[in-house]
């Protein structure tokens, strides 16, 4: 076991298609590595058993990278983290798998982190030489729109360990919107990042798209998406170049669509719980209209915004990291016999 009186956490991340690793020592990030999977962009989307097959390969690897970045020795952690969920169960398993082995043979002990709640808590990241004031960390309360492929969430955070999801979506997730509007335009997977990129030269007003009438704060997506394919089906019909000949307008029009759809309802929120401590966090935040709306109404709304740094938006085991510090110092440890879950709410 470790026995230095610094806290190393080594946290795993395997949610998905990302395989990562990152060592966080008292509080700060030494070492953040990802291995990613190119194998899916030949299917157009994540294929499971591809996913958990490239975990097995790349994880000890990625773990031995981590280690090796921060200058650490594997005798000095103190605990492992690691997402148990929500997530692909056969890339869920890896995870656990390893962390069980490496916290048997280390003598250490485990720490279980929820995915989402990762992603809010990576707005606490500290880097070696910085502190929390200096990274503008936020305080409490605070309301984080997560955003990903697989989550659309609005929750309200009082602490690290008191989160509640007062909105979310009922169907789909706006990541998952983007990726199907590219893979409609007939964009390569993933899309959503093209769909930015190409949003940048287009007019957002060029084309009006349905947006859902939903209750309370929660989101849908599903009849945006089967709107908007009728739409590139329609025009198609009678143009077949369509599509290339106006791709920057319709990219800047569906993703001015969503972001309004994400905001309206975060502008809801915000007024309900007289929250002005505004963070963002998921695959999603990374979109640059989504960051620049934000700072926006940063200034008209006099909110205090939080955008997370690019490399901890989309899937990263930093994250995973921070949060498994501060659980550690509740001691919230689990025993062998915890299993990964596929679904796994935020409490």
């Amino acid at each position: 076991m470790n026995k230095s009186q610094s806290i190393i956490i080594l946290g795993i991340e395997s949610s998905c298609d990302d395989t990562a690793a990152a060592i966080i020592k008292d509080g700060k990030l030494l070492a953040n590595v990802v291995a990613t999977q190119n194998v899916h962009k030949l299917y157009g989307g994540v294929v499971p058993e591809l996913a958990s097959r490239a975990h097995q390969q790349n994880i000890i690897p990625v773990v031995d990278q981590a280690i090796k970045q921060a200058g650490i020795t594997k005798e000095e952690i103190s605990a492992i983290a690691f997402t148990s969920g929500p997530g692909l169960m056969g890339s869920l398993l890896v995870g656990v798998s390893f962390s069980k082995a490496f916290a048997l043979g280390m003598d250490i002990p485990m720490i279980e982190v929820n995915h989402m709640q990762g992603h809010i808590l990576a707005h606490f990241i500290e880097t070696s030489g910085t502190s929390e004031s200096q990274n503008s960390v936020p305080s409490f309360p605070l309301l984080c729109l997560t955003v990903s492929g697989g989550h659309t969430q609005i929750v309200l955070v009082k602490n690290h360990f008191d989160m509640t999801v007062i909105g979310e979506t009922i169907d789909d997730a706006a990541g998952e919107a983007f990726d199907k509007a590219a893979k409609i335009m007939g964009l390569p997977y993933p899309g959503g990042p093209l769909i930015d990129k190409y949003a940048t030269a287009g007019n957002p007003k060029a084309f009006t798209f349905t947006k859902p009438q939903i209750q309370e704060l929660n989101f849908s997506f599903s009849g945006l998406k089967t709107g908007f394919m009728n739409f590139i089906n329609n025009e198609t019909a009678k143009n077949p170049n369509f599509v290339e000949e106006n791709k920057a307008d319709i990219c800047a029009s569906i993703q001015a669509t969503i972001i309004e759809i994400l905001l309206i309802k975060l502008k809801k929120a915000a007024k309900q719980t007289n929250c002005k401590q505004i963070a963002i966090a998921g695959g999603v935040s990374a979109n640059s209209g989504l960051r620049a709306a934000l700072k926006s109404l940063e200034q008209e709304l006099g909110w205090k915004v939080f955008i997370p740094k690019f490399e901890y938006c989309t899937d990263n085991a930093a994250m995973i990291a921070i949060t498994g510090y501060y659980k550690y110092l509740k001691k919230d440890f689990v025993s062998q016999a915890i299993s990964p879950k596929a679904r796994y709410a935020l409490k």
